[in-house]
């Protein structure tokens, strides 16, 4: 049953909204980095720990076995917000970054010099170094896609780099720093065509999109559960049966076999063929309550609410003397990113945390993005479910008083 989105109930289920920061109100701006945690997420882990944990999977106590039922609950959890065909294309990673490096390392044995993998300007380095891997170790090329002046993807340029000499193409779904959302079904539909395969990084879409993998058609899905108001080191990855059956192990230990012996192993079925060892268990359970708390609210009312807020924030900065905003693309998230002449966004950021505001200051693990910009950092303001117009004015306000001391 959904919600009514009321922004006071919601603040009040997240206890570190009540802090002060040097003596004033906390306004947390950083969501695109990490978001914060409701007492239902905080409530779930410590339960666990406090009245039913175990090792999940192998053992027959009962502990045991309702560990397991949170834990794969929890993986329910995540198809269903992916709206992905079978809890057995869901993996549990340590985060986004793990799953990205997991598909790399799966593709490592296929990938033979001269092969390309096709990325754009904007992405996040967990989603360039794992390929960089690939063409210091196996000879694959790079091939970069730019931007439009607005931020936005060049199709044209996406078309033309995608060929018969494609392996992979890796893409984000929304920027970290620009907020651009890109067209992945169209992506994924021009890189089948050239019978490549397609992973697109979902950390900042799977909390402020409506994301359905089947619909789009990729061959891998990524995403963080820090950012969709879970806890740190668990992610999940998607992959379709197809992509899961023809990749390897990333790693090897217990629970991704099915047999050993001193001169053969045979291996598990996905998605524990992926998941060696002790998994995140609490982890894991934390992000199962973070999704199941989110999707109480009507999606499209938590996506409004956010763009209000951007809207908001970007108007506010138009009066303000020297300073551009970095990617206007139509249609995208609520990730502000902006520059002060003259002014280093650390500066301005340190400022801003006397105000009690909390931004977010430097290249974003983007670098040959803010390269392509002509800048070697910015300053972010990213908005969340818990946000409120009246932290908007505070940012504003706080901002031009920070530009009055620093210019």
């Amino acid at each position: 049953m959904t919600r009514p989105f009321d922004v006071a109930t919601i603040r009040a289920e997240f206890p570190i909204l009540t802090r002060e920061i040097h003596g004033r109100p906390l306004v947390y701006f950083d969501n695109a980095a990490s978001a914060q945690k409701p007492n239902a997420v905080i409530d779930a882990v410590a339960n666990q720990c406090r009245t039913s944990y175990a090792n999940v999977h192998r053992g027959i106590h009962t502990l045991s076995n309702e560990t397991t039922e949170a834990y794969e609950a929890a993986r329910e959890a995540a198809r269903g917000l992916l709206n992905a065909p079978d809890t057995d294309t869901i993996i549990f990673t340590k985060g986004a970054t793990e799953g990205i490096n997991l598909v790399a390392s799966a593709l490592a044995g296929t990938i033979q010099t001269g092969d390309e993998i096709v990325l754009s300007v904007m992405e996040h380095h967990s989603n360039i170094v794992p390929w960089h891997f690939l063409r210091e170790r196996n000879g694959a090329v790079l091939r970069w896609v730019g931007l439009n002046d607005d931020g936005s993807l060049d199709m044209d340029a996406m078309r033309a780099a995608i060929g018969p000499k494609t392996r992979m193409v890796a893409i984000s779904h929304m920027s970290n720093v620009l907020g651009t959302v890109n067209d992945v079904t169209e992506v994924a539909r021009l890189a089948h065509a050239a019978g490549a395969r397609v992973l697109v990084d979902g950390c900042q879409a799977a909390v402020h999109l409506s994301v359905d993998v089947q619909a789009i058609g990729c061959d891998w899905y990524v995403f963080s559960g820090h950012k969709l108001y879970g806890p740190t080191g668990i992610g999940i990855l998607y992959g379709t049966a197809a992509a899961l059956s023809e990749a390897r192990p990333y790693q090897g230990g217990g629970e991704m076999i099915e047999t050993v012996s001193m001169d053969r192993i045979t291996y598990n079925e996905a998605p524990h063929k992926f998941e060696a060892g002790t998994p995140p268990i609490l982890e894991a359970i934390g992000l199962g309550a973070a999704i199941a708390w989110y999707r109480q609210f009507d999606q499209a009312e938590v996506q409004a609410h956010e763009h209000a807020l951007y809207q908001k924030a970007r108007d506010g900065l138009r009066g303000i003397n020297g300073l551009a905003v970095h990617g206007e693309a139509p249609g995208k998230g609520s990730v502000l990113s902006f520059s002060l002449q003259g002014v280093h966004p650390h500066d301005l950021a340190q400022i801003l945390d006397r105000y009690g505001v909390a931004i977010r200051a430097g290249h974003h693990c983007a670098q040959p993005l803010m390269t392509h910009l002509g800048v070697s950092a910015t300053a972010r303001a990213s908005f969340g479910i818990y946000n409120t117009e009246a932290e908007v004015d505070v940012f504003i306000e706080a901002l031009e008083k920070a530009r009055g001391m620093l210019v």
